[in-house]
């Protein structure tokens, strides 16, 4: 492959006299498959990827699939590692969520939010004469650069931002006439941003998540007798004191954490919206894709859009003082788009994807009055507020959400340009069908990792409906300008909505099971709720009850439950609460409370990398028809002359 730079390609003088110009032939002809003509594309689209390896690796696997089925085949060709476990460190945003400017992709430094250009191949495609030599010319309006090679070598180059290339090629075989062939060439960039909360940032799938020890991990219980405590497994490599009575350093255990590419928000490249804005990108061959990943786990309307919010925990590896807030949304998003517009006047926002809702109704509440099941837990969280029952919800569904969906359009519309059918909102999914969309039965199973919850078949019952009648139909009203909802202009207020991924996850809930689970799961996490081990005295060292290491869970293998359950969420991401309030700290690392949130904290009852995948695979219809991506072919031949006449060879 031949590299070619616009601005510094070589001159090789065309002595091509007398060319005649002559009309185009008709499209049809342009791409007929034996006629010849220019292909070309965008390397390395997705621009948050700065090595083109990364980029490559997902067009490979979406070959012919969807992005479910890709994701499927990464995550076996992983081992279940996950694929973005070392792409997480080759990005062009940084751990705490910083766009790099410039950021060196390819070895070239690129403006993230205004590239001034874009590194595309060029291939002369279809029947090439054996043994042609062509003679290329790029003109951008600064006059043709020139360049001459074997016509089976593709061309790259940097092409500008912004304007319009003609690409011409001259192709020389023998004695044939010389043949003629042009296009013209113009990346389309867009420019994708992501808000929402922790469905939107991916909570639940740590981009490497955590490596477990086969040893346990000693865990008070709120009843504070000798006798109440419990082991776990441990993080690998962590060498502290795993009895509860050594205590270690929170900075000691840090050092083991799960990694996401912003821990703050647990915003992980497995979420729906990632997954999304990289399909675009591996779809359309002459877009690129610039996204800008701003939602967070914990967000509401008000609090996390609109407002700053509590950060999930600190970037690994820090010590000192934890940064516990994380700046609005909106604003983050607002202050972007005015710094690139001041570099390219011309620079939009092309698209908003969203999910939002969930925490204004207090959904992890109804979680934790589903699954917290013994007394003293319960009278603990109900008094601290922790617990919501679903009374709560449907009075905060009917008052609060209603007026903050107008107060969240009316901030979102300027940086769309007033059309809000720019915003695709992506609504949940129901976490708790199976069988066709058959509530969960509820029990210990998948919830045994801490001995005080229980999936009550009740509670969990009456959350499941409430969940499909009432806040699923309320929030598509919401996005919609439907049920009565408050738009001043419910043409102009309509935000492209999407939930065909909710008939899919009814077979997928988080007591979903399959005789394909990964091994360890159907040995280990037993659907009678008894997985670990109870003796305090040998499960210090084995504490499953398999008598197989915990190090042998895999977080990124295809499983029928596309929702994290408990247990997941402690063996893939086990979270200590550093942006908690003070008051809910743990006291130590062996406290009662981080017990309760290792279990929750990291993604308990959100969706998978499958689940993501699944959404993903909803939203980009909705995504490229709002960008009119289908309405251009993929590749346009706007000139092709079939042979120069002799006098222009003489």
């Amino acid at each position: 492959m031949i590299p070619v730079s616009l601005r510094t390609l070589s001159a090789s003088v065309l002595l091509l006299a007398g060319i005649l110009t002559a009309l185009p032939l008709p499209r049809a002809a342009a791409q007929d498959t034996g006629a010849m003509q220019i292909s070309w594309e965008v390397r390395n689209r997705f621009r948050l990827f700065r090595e083109e390896r990364d980029f490559l690796l997902h067009v490979e696997n979406a070959r012919n699939r969807s992005i479910l089925a890709a994701e499927q085949s990464l995550e076996l060709q992983s081992e279940g590692r996950g694929w973005a476990r070392n792409m997480v460190n080759r990005l062009c945003i940084d751990l705490q969520g910083r766009v790099n400017q410039p950021c060196t992709r390819d070895n070239t430094k690129e403006n993230y939010l205004t590239p001034i250009d874009h590194p595309i191949t060029v291939r002369l495609a279809g029947a090439v004469p054996v043994g042609a030599t062509c003679a290329w010319s790029f003109d951008d309006g600064d006059g043709p650069q020139q360049s001459t090679f074997d016509c089976a070598e593709p061309v790259n180059l940097r092409v500008r931002y912004g304007k319009q290339t003609v690409a011409t090629v001259d192709v020389s075989a023998g004695s044939d006439p010389t043949q003629r062939v042009q296009t013209e060439i113009q990346v389309r960039d867009v420019f994708v941003a992501g808000l929402g909360d922790s469905i939107a940032s991916g909570e639940g799938n740590p981009d490497r998540p955590l490596a477990l020890s086969d040893e346990g991990f000693c865990f008070r219980s709120y009843l504070g007798t000798a006798g109440a405590q419990y082991y776990r497994p441990s993080r690998a490599g962590y060498k502290g004191g795993r009895a509860c009575e050594a205590p270690d350093t929170l900075a000691n255990w840090q050092h083991y954490s799960a990694l996401w590419f912003n821990a703050p928000c647990h915003r992980s490249l497995y979420s729906y919206q990632a997954r999304t804005a990289l399909a675009l990108a591996v779809r359309y061959t002459h877009i690129a894709v610039t996204f800008l990943p701003l939602a967070c786990t914990g967000a509401s309307i008000g609090d996390g859009l609109l407002g700053s919010q509590r950060a999930r925990e600190c970037p690994p590896g820090k010590t000192g003082v934890c940064n516990t807030s994380v700046n609005a949304q909106v604003a983050e998003l607002r202050e972007a788009l005015t710094a690139a517009k001041k570099r390219q006047p011309d620079r939009t926002l092309d698209l908003v994807l969203l999910s939002v809702g969930a925490n204004d109704v207090y959904f992890s509440g109804l979680v934790a009055d589903v699954i917290v099941d013994t007394a003293t837990e319960r009278a603990l969280f109900r008094r601290s507020g922790v617990m919501a029952s679903v009374d709560d919800s449907r009075d905060a569904l009917a008052r609060e959400l209603p007026q903050n969906f107008v107060k969240l359009r009316e901030a979102l519309k300027p940086l769309v340009g007033g059309d809000l059918s720019h915003v695709v909102y992506v609504s949940y999914a129901n976490p708790a069908l199976a069988n066709g969309g058959v509530p969960c039965r509820g029990g210990r199973a998948g919830f045994d990792i801490h001995p005080s919850f229980n999936a009550d078949p009740q509670r969990l019952a009456r959350v499941s409906t409430f969940v499909d009648t009432e806040f699923l139909p309320q929030l598509k009203g919401l996005a919609t300008c439907t049920r009565g909802a408050l738009c001043r202009d419910p043409e102009a207020d309509r935000m492209t909505f999407v939930d065909a991924h909710q008939a899919t996850f009814a077979d997928h809930g988080f007591c979903a099971h399959s005789g394909n689970d990964p091994e360890f799961d159907r040995s280990c996490f037993a659907e009678n709720g008894q997985s670990f081990n109870p003796d305090i005295v040998s499960s210090a060292s084995q504490p499953m009850l398999c008598g197989r290491g915990a190090s042998e869970y895999r977080a990124y293998l295809p499983r029928a439950r596309w929702i994290r359950d408990a247990n997941d969420s402690y063996f893939a991401a086990m979270t200590y609460p550093q942006g908690l309030p003070a008051a809910s700290q743990p006291t130590d690392i062996h406290d009662a409370t981080w017990g309760v949130l290792s279990a929750v904290y990291g993604g308990a009852v959100h969706p998978s990398a499958e689940g993501h995948a699944a959404m993903a695979d909803a939203a980009l219809p909705a995504a490229s028809a709002v960008l009119g991506l289908d309405a251009v072919p993929p590749n346009v031949t706007r000139g092709f002359l079939p042979q120069l006449l002799p006098s222009a060879q003489q």
